[in-house]
């Protein structure tokens, strides 16, 4: 009796040896923590990272802030992961200065924390970021823009919808880039609105969706009723501007400029609701964030940068049907079979 006693013991002292073994060779942790959960864009980077996450056998984890500007939001998503014991931390910060503290905290604890699209203010915040190059997403729709415009772009009046008065760095950073592809002095690059070169309009505010573009664009045409170029943050943004414009007759009038390249957006430049967007790859970001997680839980080596940067650039290509001389890009035929990887 005793042996079959003590044989039975050492039987369930090796099973749950090796249900500890699997728990531990399955049990890697992810967090993925976006601005929103509606937007297309983050629609398709949560995709990216569930598929690669299944294909590596990660335990991955979605948190999303209520709107496009939800800090205390992705701050609490962020405790919760600490909480959880995540090995990583996927983030596009709504607000990247005020996400901070909370990012030292997860990086103190070991984890590693990758701002995906949306790099940190500072971006050594964390410890890496796979974006696209948002600055030069803003520089081709704007070299296109002015381009587009010959000799009238000196006359031009232009509008900016960006996506709240918080200047993240993604809006900061189209926002200049646009401006320096126009030919515009940006003043202190790090900073929207201190600009006086007098074709621009104003700035107003999106939130990233189709009601904050039409409200916005709706402003900027009460501010200048002759507005004809308008920079946008993203797709969604565009469609929004282009409804209020509609609304007043003046849809074919304004050329829209923007970024984000998903697919609804490539058929807006296809049937020319707009002019030109900047194609970026969300679902790469994700999907390469999810392998460096995984490869850091494996074996402690932190994700590397694009040669010359300081993150690593996940590509952009401008799209359009009607292209010029000078500014490179793709058609809408390519940008559909591209959007989004």
């Amino acid at each position: 009796m005793k042996s079959a006693f003590k044989a039975a013991l050492l039987g369930a002292a090796a099973i749950a040896l090796f249900g500890t073994a699997q728990a531990q060779a399955a049990g890697i942790g992810a967090c993925l923590i976006t601005k929103t959960e509606t937007n297309p864009f983050f629609v398709k980077m949560k995709e990216g990272a569930q598929a690669k996450a299944a294909e590596l056998g990660v335990d991955l984890k979605a948190y999303a802030g209520k709107d496009d500007g939800d800090n205390e939001g992705q701050v609490a998503a962020v405790e919760t992961c600490i909480a959880d014991g995540a090995k990583g931390i996927l983030i596009t910060p709504s607000n990247t200065k005020a996400i901070v503290p909370v990012i030292k905290k997860a990086r103190d604890a070991g984890i590693l924390v990758i701002a995906l699209d949306t790099p940190l203010d500072p971006i050594d915040a964390a410890d890496q970021t796979m974006a696209t190059d948002n600055f030069q997403a803003g520089f081709l729709i704007g070299a296109y823009a002015k381009a587009k415009m010959g000799d009238a772009a000196k006359d031009a009046k232009i509008g900016f919808l960006n996506i709240n008065p918080q200047q993240v760095t993604v809006d900061v950073l189209r926002n200049q880039g646009f401006m320096s592809g126009f030919g515009i002095d940006v003043k202190n690059p790090n900073v929207i609105g201190d600009e006086d070169d007098p074709r621009i309009v104003g700035h107003d505010y999106t939130n990233g969706n189709p009601e904050g573009g039409r409200k916005a664009m709706e402003n900027l045409l009460q501010i200048n009723p002759d507005i004809n170029v308008i920079h946008t943050i993203n797709e969604p943004a565009a469609a929004g501007a282009y409804e209020a414009l509609k609304a007043v007759g003046k849809d074919g009038q304004v050329l829209i400029m923007s970024v984000d390249g998903g697919c609804p957006g490539v058929k807006d430049v296809a049937a020319g609701v707009i002019g030109g967007t900047s194609q970026q790859y969300p679902l790469l970001m994700a999907a390469l964030g999810v392998e460096a997680i995984k490869k850091f839980a494996d074996t402690g080596e932190k994700p590397g940068v694009t040669e010359g940067k300081n993150f690593y650039d996940t590509g952009v290509a401008l799209i359009t049907d009607n292209p010029v001389e000078g500014v490179p890009s793709i058609t809408t035929k390519e940008g559909l079979e591209k959007c989004w990887g």
